[in-house]
């Protein structure tokens, strides 16, 4: 395939192209992107061009960004073609947009990345020299040299990478970030999933274990602050471990099953008595305090199981995971 350079404006030569797939499909969330969008552009397009040598397109999708960062799309695809712009309705989340990205991608390999340049192209080819060498790889993650997450962002990835490894069984050393570089047929198995919230990462982890990490430098964020509080690390984490595994219903089980065996031993379920923690000369009753510890964790089991229904009530309603505002990806 050619390029012809005309006033600053790229043109495809489509003569020499076999067929409609793209060799590379680079999807990037966008979410409030403006000053970043144009040099992403220009470094992703030079890297493919000057070290990769390989055919790509970008699909940009727009997760209900606030800023001006769709019109920036928008003069970036009028330059080149092979620019995919996507605007979603509203925000619905990294996720969901990526998920979005996957249904318009035609390239053998995908790629994601994020906006804010953290993600530098210039370390792509370090992963795709590998997936070139390996045949028995199909998911590449991109592992950070010198983090330059702030410390919510990296307590939360410490935390996901401890849930993963223990209630999906994913390998503790793996690790999860938003850099890939993904075979195609896992994507098209991810566009099946119909889970109410999807994530990335824990779909790759289930969907396949010849996932490897290869080291990359990680750039400090060129603009702006993230979007990754504390309570959206609480709230992704909750999700992941209620929507992949049933570790916490099966501890609630065992521990329900230890509890009924404690009152039958200490004879409380037979006689039916109920005491008050401390007895009338002020000491603790223990087997009544243990009585009061279990109404406590009662409480926390029955939460546990609320999560759960409401999760189920959520996959019922197959809302969808993302609507599409406007596209532009012919």
């Amino acid at each position: 395939m050619k390029m012809i350079r005309l006033n600053d404006k790229v043109s495809i030569d489509t003569k020499e192209r076999k067929n409609d797939m793209c060799l590379y499909s680079v999807v990037v969330p966008v979410y409030n992107s403006e000053h970043t969008l144009q040099e992403l552009y220009t470094r992703l397009e030079k890297v493919f061009r000057e070290t990769i040598k390989e055919e790509f397109e970008l699909i940009l999708v727009d997760d209900g960004s606030r800023d001006r960062s769709f019109a920036v799309m928008q003069e970036l695809r009028e330059k080149d073609p092979r620019v995919k712009i996507i605007q979603m309705a509203r925000n619905f989340g990294q996720h969901p947009a990526l998920l979005c990205g996957f249904a318009h991608a035609k390239g053998e390999f995908i790629v994601t990345m994020d906006d804010d340049l953290q993600h530098q192209p210039e370390e792509l080819p370090k992963m795709i020299n590998v997936m070139k060498e390996r045949d028995d790889v199909d998911v590449i993650i991109a592992s950070y040299e010198g983090r330059k997450h702030n410390l919510i962002r990296k307590l939360g990835t410490k935390l996901s990478v401890w849930a993963t490894s223990k209630m999906l069984g994913k390998d503790p050393n793996l690790q999860i970030t938003s850099y890939r570089l993904i075979r195609r047929f896992l994507v098209e198995a991810m566009l099946k999933t119909n889970t109410y919230l999807p994530q990335i990462g824990n779909l790759l982890v289930l969907s396949s274990n010849r996932i490897i990490n290869v080291p990359v430098q990680h750039a400090a964020r060129a603009y702006g602050k993230s979007g990754y509080s504390f309570r959206r690390l609480v709230k992704d984490l909750i999700y992941d471990i209620t929507a992949h595994t049933a570790f916490p219903l099966l501890m609630v089980r065992n521990i329900g099953i230890c509890q009924f065996s404690g009152k039958l031993f200490t004879g409380d379920l037979l006689s039916g008595e109920i005491f008050s923690v401390w007895d009338l000369s002020g000491r603790l009753d223990i087997p009544d305090a243990c009585d009061a510890g279990i109404f406590r964790t009662d409480i926390a089991f029955n939460r546990i199981i609320g999560i759960y229904l409401m999760n189920i009530l959520n996959e019922a309603k197959k809302m969808p995971h993302y609507v599409i505002r406007q596209e532009e990806t012919d």
